[in-house]
């Protein structure tokens, strides 16, 4: 039985039998007894529209910087640039977009598609957000196990963001950025729902990378990577069916949470937090 068969046997069998199983998710829309389910591997952990990763990302990515090269020299220098965020307004934001825990994951991108974000007003949306994380994580791993490149807290030894996720982090390579990676998957298909808002949300996938150099968990080559990773994942899931028809339901969902007024809260404390940039003005980049 492949992978994509159990998935749906296990959709259907959480749908019928929600509160005996420990395996599903269930958010509800606005109809009332309509369940959308999120199928996981284990609680917490959702299962991804593809039945394996998208691409061969060791094939994808070209080796991280040698060391001494020019261009460790220029993550070098990004590096020791990030650091002196810490504390700040962008320190704190960063420490938000570390989590990418639901429900504290939903809201990640709401100011920027100008609607709440939740299981209760748009589930659809909820169940792409955390079904497309999976498979932008699975992309990048066969690169992160090959190149095993270590993080800047471990060459530098200054404070991350999230100290509690320091011990896995410890084991977890740094290139690429799987939040990264997950955050520009995340900005291109809330572009692909709501166009009018592709230069809000595009500014947004970057910063969310961003969030890595600022919280001293990754290099610049890392996001950079990152973000080809993520377009690369968000390309392949082009072909999944089940994640067309959640973008389309998703899309449906935000006109109707625009067309009702429901605006996300918070806002001005996310533009605050980001207005300091980790880069030089030198390498502020256009999204890929």
């Amino acid at each position: 039985m492949t992978l994509r068969v159990r998935d749906r046997l296990r959709t259907v069998m959480c749908a019928a039998m929600l509160p005996l199983l420990a395996a599903c998710t269930t958010t509800r829309g606005d109809a009332p007894g309509v369940a959308v389910v999120v199928p996981e591997s284990r609680p917490g952990q959702s299962i991804g529209y593809l039945d394996a990763p998208a691409f061969d990302s060791r094939a994808l990515l070209p080796a991280p910087p040698a060391p001494d090269s020019a261009a460790q020299a220029h993550d070098d220098a990004i590096a020791a640039r990030s650091l002196t965020l810490r504390d700040t307004a962008r320190w704190r934001q960063a420490t938000v977009d570390a989590d990418l825990t639901f429900p504290a994951a939903e809201p990640l991108f709401a100011c920027e598609l100008g609607v709440q974000i939740d299981s209760i007003r748009t589930p659809h949306l909820v169940r792409l957000l955390r079904r497309s994380l999976a498979d932008a994580s699975n992309a990048g791993r066969a690169a992160k196990n090959h190149w095993q490149r270590g993080r800047p807290f471990q060459d530098n030894g200054a404070p991350v963001c999230t100290p509690q996720d320091m011990p896995h982090m410890s084991r977890s390579a740094s290139y690429p950025s799987g939040h990264t990676a997950i955050g520009w998957t995340w900005a291109l298909a809330l572009t692909a729902l709501a166009p009018e808002r592709s230069d809000a949300l595009l500014q947004r996938g970057r910063s969310f990378g961003e969030s890595r150099l600022v919280c001293n968990v990754h290099w610049y080559s890392d996001i950079v990577e990152g973000e080809r990773v993520g377009a690369a994942t968000f390309a392949r899931l082009q072909a999944s069916p089940e994640f067309q028809a959640d973008l389309a339901a998703a899309r449906a969902e935000v006109a109707s949470q625009r067309a009702a007024g429901n605006t996300p809260a918070g806002c001005d404390a996310e533009t605050i937090g980001l207005r300091q940039s980790p880069l030089p003005a030198a390498d502020m980049r256009s999204p890929p």
